[in-house]
């Protein structure tokens, strides 16, 4: 049985049903239907919260908390990150076309990507954001051109690998020797691209970004993060003269998505910028540097167990001896992550949210494969056609995820406040996948 007095967005109410942020699901369901992304509006205040006062408290305001956006990117998140006061990092022109529609401010908007395309970056210098993390020698160059045609010079920090392997899945592991993403410190790779940004005309080298990667607990995985890039930062300042003013220790804290897992309260994030803060601290006292303007880019802890997926039973298939499959309305389609990574998540029937688990059953999707699944092995009471789901801690890199497989619809999501519940993404409908369907001239 899942203990919801620890858990500060989800209760059960006194029918027996799952509430989120105060909404019963079973009328949240016969309002909007399933399947249905659900977003609790005050938990991800208070996650924003948490992290933007922490360094208010901790390092005099000096530092900014960037919302990454491809955890869950849609206009009402660009103006709820806005209110709270704090910027966001974009890997797109999409996101960031989204970000810029719903009126965030460019100066608080970061982009990132390995492979930022020629039109991104135009897009990025004529909105005028805040800062682009270069990743690349060619985009340097791209930038550079770009900017000096515009008659203005371009912030712009550097993406490092300081080689810290996290505890973590090896998908989500960007900082290993390996990656795709950044240049390594201990090749030397580092330093040339420094020396190489350095010489450009148009662009005003702020710093460096380093991100280990993603759903991590060990707070040591920072702390080395941050002791190797001080190093560095030193190593730039004695051979180069380069002083660092910022420095981005990009997300990856983890959160809870089954036992498995530690469950940290919202207040319990400080502790990792806690040590984060301090460990930037000391060795700029250590180094002789002057601290630098932090960043900070958690986007699975601010949105993830903020978000549930609610589904509607359909066919349950029991094979002797082997399995049970309870099928739901959903899939892989909107959210691929077990099929990608055997991602492991909790699941109740929020009809029954009060029964304790009986059996243990795959919980199967809609789509025309085998591996359509959600997940295995997962913990329920005896589920009946027409039982409500409901995913647990699927804000994340869900509805990002999402796709039209089989053609079927991406969900709609809404957003709760005070017990009220409201689209923040529309339903589609079947007019919206053939919308840019055409039929060429000779099959008519």
């Amino acid at each position: 049985m899942i203990n919801f007095n620890e858990r500060e967005t989800l209760k059960v109410n006194e029918k027996g049903h799952l509430e989120i942020g105060g909404a019963d699901c079973i009328e949240l369901v016969k309002k909007f239907g399933t399947p249905l992304y659900v977003f609790d509006e005050k938990h991800i205040r208070d996650m924003m919260s948490v992290y933007r006062d922490t360094i208010i408290e901790e390092y005099e305001g000096n530092g900014l908390v960037l919302y990454a956006s491809k955890a869950f990117s849609c206009t009402a998140m660009y103006a709820i990150a806005h209110e709270e006061g704090i910027g966001i990092d974009v890997v797109s022109g999409g996101e960031l076309y989204t970000a810029l529609k719903a009126g965030f401010p460019a100066d608080k908007i970061y982009m990132h990507g390995n492979n930022k395309l020629p039109y991104e970056l135009s897009e990025a210098l004529d909105a005028g954001i805040s800062c682009i993390v270069v990743d690349a020698y060619s985009e340097a160059d791209r930038i550079e051109e770009e900017a000096k045609r515009r008659g203005i010079v371009q912030n712009v920090l550097i993406r490092i690998n300081p080689g810290v392997e996290a505890h973590t899945h090896a998908y989500v592991q960007t900082a290993t020797p390996d990656s795709k993403f950044g240049f390594s410190v201990a090749s030397g790779a580092a330093e040339e691209i420094t020396k190489y940004v350095l010489s450009k005309g148009h662009l005003n080298l702020r710093g460096y970004h380093c991100h280990i990667g993603s759903q991590i607990f060990e707070k040591e995985s920072f702390v080395l993060a941050v002791k190797k890039n001080m190093n560095f930062i030193a190593e730039m300042k004695k051979k180069l003269g380069f002083i660092c003013e910022e420095l981005n220790m990009g997300g990856g804290f983890g959160i809870w998505y089954t036992d498995e897992d530690a469950r940290i309260p919202v207040s319990g994030y400080r502790a990792y910028l806690h040590a984060l803060i301090e460990t930037v601290k000391g060795e700029c006292a250590a180094h002789g540097l002057k601290r630098p303007f932090i960043l900070l880019e958690p986007g699975r802890s601010i949105i993830g167990e903020a978000g549930i997926t609610l589904y509607t039973v359909g066919a349950v298939k029991e094979i002797p001896g082997l399995r049970k499959y309870v099928a739901v309305d959903g899939g892989m389609f909107d959210n691929p992550r077990f099929a990608l990574y055997e991602s492991k998540y909790t699941a109740l029937l929020a009809n029954r949210a009060s029964e304790a688990p009986v059996e243990l059953v795959s919980l199967a999707g809609k789509c025309c494969e085998s591996g359509d699944l959600l997940g295995v092995n997962m913990n329920l009471p005896k589920a009946e056609i027409g039982d409500i789901v409901a995913v647990l801690s699927t804000g994340a890199y869900n509805f990002s995820m999402a796709s039209n497989y089989n053609r079927n619809l991406i969900p709609p999501a809404v957003l709760v406040k005070g017990g009220k519940a409201e689209y923040i993404v529309r339903p589609q409908t079947y007019e919206d996948l053939i919308r840019n369907d055409v039929m060429p001239d000779y099959l008519k």
